[in-house]
């Protein structure tokens, strides 16, 4: 009874409004950096919030296809715009390191070689870019079968994300190892089941 008045609910929002609801906090963020708000690096503070909020909307992109699997709850309307809200929030979290934080263009290679954290981010940015080129009808068509196949990259660029997080962390914090454990619990959903290989 709930999942059906869950359903319902669902289907009378417009996807659209993620992107309007989705693009809120951003807004939130620079008026705190602005307004001293975020304590006394508001630059770093700022990148952080970005990143942290973008690995959260991987994770609810992530939950949607478990959702509907296990529960019957079917949010997959929602799924391409909370996709490109997240591409459009690493995006701002890679653009306020690149331009307010290290500013200088030599040091920005140099820190993408020599720094762990920062070369998983960037790889996981990397895998990124043909996900949000291909988020349209058009590429749906052209694609075919491959399109699901590419945007299989989600997984590994949830790990990626995830264990940035971890890496970015100054020694053993809780926060950024919940995320990892949540990743890696609905990565896990997905491997197939033995009885569900031997039956196909």
């Amino acid at each position: 009874m709930i999942v059906d008045r869950t359903n319902k609910f669902a289907r009378r929002i417009p996807a659209w409004l993620v992107y309007i609801m989705g693009g809120l906090p951003a807004g939130w963020f620079l008026y705190l950096g602005v307004t001293g708000g975020l304590g006394a690096e508001p630059i770093k503070a700022l990148e952080h919030e970005l990143g942290e909020f973008a690995l959260k909307l991987l994770i609810a992109g992530l939950c949607i296809t478990p959702l509907r699997k296990h529960l019957g709850v079917n949010l997959i309307k929602f799924r391409r715009a909370i996709g490109i809200m997240t591409f459009v929030y690493v995006c701002l979290h890679l653009l306020v390191w690149l331009v307010l934080d290290v500013q200088i263009v030599s040091q920005i290679w140099a820190d993408i070689l020599k720094r762990p954290y920062i070369t998983v981010g960037m790889a996981g940015f990397a895998l990124m870019i043909p996900l949000a080129m291909t988020s349209n009808n058009m590429s749906v068509r052209a694609l075919g079968p491959k399109w699901r196949k590419l945007h299989k990259l989600t997984y590994p660029v949830a790990f990626l994300g995830a264990l940035h997080f971890v890496m970015v962390a100054k020694g053993i914090q809780l926060e950024p190892l919940i995320y990892m454990a949540v990743v890696l619990g609905l990565l896990a959903l997905r491997i197939p089941r033995r009885s569900a290989r031997v039956a196909g």
